[in-house]
């Protein structure tokens, strides 16, 4: 494994353009903040679009030549993912060097997508794989391109049970969670892998926080109306790290020169929960490649979206 790495500046971006999801708070808002400063022009992709407007300004009031164009997206409705990926070709010129696919939920009561999906899975995961499928044909048209999927320490925790990915038998809030976060990871070695195959300049990499003091956290209790989640918010960041410093291994992930596909990166501290960055540990579960590549194939099948790539 490569050594540790500590918090570097970033190279020049100038020129680029980059599509952030979730950009509107917590570590999407911190990476936008980061790649304008590095003079990217950062598409935020984001739900909720007041939000987003109210970050924009923030981000301008420190990069007053910052470009930071807004797109709706929904993840958890595959029609809107399908209006976002258009509207983000028409925008960035038919050219998109970074991707981070950021956005999420976390721990929530069983709920279901616009398409029937259980919500974590079809969020997190699926929603991020149509997307990306989506822009496929806009990444790399100019020079290498990168996409970067935040995943999770509780990757570790989730197993992908391909006879109830939608939760019909039985749901957890937090295995529901880890088993997205898993699936992102799978997600990222096989685009990987396919892209490598099919000659592509596109590196896929992989990135998680470590413990952020980030807005995720809070929304499975507040909607399950546990009244104990805001005293949960204060005592939490009282030993997480802000989101500037979580959102250092994702920056690492988008820019560090030496990436190579599948690459995983998180905080460099003790259990990988705080500081700096560097190469994070996978489960044995994320390197799976057969479990990888059905996975592959059954996102494409219910998502009717087929990214067009040939298995390695």
């Amino acid at each position: 494994m490569a050594p540790r790495t500590t918090p570097r500046p970033l190279p020049d971006l100038s020129g680029t353009t980059a599509v952030v999801t979730g950009a509107n708070s917590g570590i999407g808002a911190a990476t936008t903040l980061a790649l304008a400063k590095g003079g990217a022009r950062v598409v935020m992709a984001c739900r909720d679009l007041a939000k987003a407007e109210r970050t924009a300004a923030a981000v301008r009031r420190v990069v007053p030549e910052a470009k930071v164009p807004l797109v709706g997206l929904d993840l958890a409705d595959l029609s809107s993912v399908a209006e976002a990926a258009e509207e983000i070709g028409r925008t960035s010129g038919g050219r998109v060097d970074l991707l981070v696919n950021n956005a999420g939920v976390m721990a929530l009561p069983e709920r279901r997508t616009a398409d029937g999906f259980e919500m974590q899975f079809g969020t997190n995961h699926l929603g991020h794989f149509a997307l990306t499928a989506h822009l496929l044909p806009y990444l790399g048209t100019d020079g290498p391109a990168r996409v970067v999927t935040v995943s999770s320490l509780a990757h570790r925790m989730g197993r992908i049970d391909f006879d109830n990915l939608n939760a019909e038998r039985g749901y957890g809030s937090w295995p529901a969670y880890g088993r997205s976060k898993l699936a992102n990871l799978l997600f990222t070695a096989e685009l990987a892998r396919r892209a490598r195959a099919a000659g592509l300049d596109l590196t896929a990499v992989s990135a998680h926080p470590g413990l952020a003091a980030t807005e995720l956290g809070q929304a499975g209790p507040k909607m399950a109306g546990h009244s104990w989640a805001a005293r949960m918010e204060r005592a939490t960041r009282l030993f997480t790290q802000p989101a500037s410093s979580g959102a250092l291994p994702v920056l690492l992930a988008a820019t560090d020169p030496a990436a190579r596909g599948g690459a995983y990166y998180g905080p460099a501290g003790p259990l990988e929960c705080r500081g700096g960055a560097g190469p994070a540990r996978l489960s044995a579960r994320a390197k799976d490649p057969v479990t990888a590549r059905r996975l592959w194939d059954v996102s494409a099948a219910l998502t009717g979206v087929d990214p067009g790539l040939e298995p390695a």
